[in-house]
């Protein structure tokens, strides 16, 4: 009788570790899940944000480049304004997902943006006035941002 009742305790435990393996491992498999998932989610928003952003800089140069050229620059305009409602929204879900860094950077890009949008409204304002704003170097800062956010890493002859 005693050699049935250790070997059933036995079973027991080999069941209850059994279990316990299994839960720790589907929880880890879980959350690998969840994290690639908010990666794949955060790479898409974070590349939605910046070619929006690119795009309103494309516009607002082609706004000037017609200014100097003494041409009507109101279809480049029209351009650059909806690709501006466009990140005003993707910016939104920007900083939901990103870390504070990225945040930080993508908050430089706005105000970059909007000194670049005020220049470009300004009927003025030609290809000269365009360059003074550092958009792009505000994109790149976001950009080392970004890849540390989502654990990127360079490799080859940049990194």
């Amino acid at each position: 009788m005693a050699t049935q009742i250790i070997t059933l305790v036995g079973v027991l435990i080999g069941a209850l570790t059994s279990y316990l393996v299994t839960v720790t491992a589907e929880r880890a498999k879980f959350r690998r899940t969840m994290a690639t998932r908010w990666d794949e989610r955060k790479l898409d928003t974070y590349i939605a944000y910046v070619s929006c952003v690119k795009e309103i800089h494309r516009a607002a140069m082609e706004a000037a480049r017609a200014r100097d050229n003494g041409e009507d620059a109101a279809e480049a305009l029209a351009r650059m304004e909806a690709n501006e409602d466009k990140r005003s929204v993707l910016f939104e879900t920007f900083v939901l997902l990103a870390d504070e860094s990225a945040a930080a950077a993508a908050h430089t890009v706005n105000q970059r943006t909007w000194d670049l949008l005020t220049r470009a409204r300004d009927a003025s304002n030609g290809l000269h006035a365009m360059r003074a704003v550092t958009l792009v170097q505000a994109l790149n800062t976001l950009h080392e941002a970004a890849r540390k956010d989502l654990a990127i890493t360079r490799t080859g002859p940049l990194g």
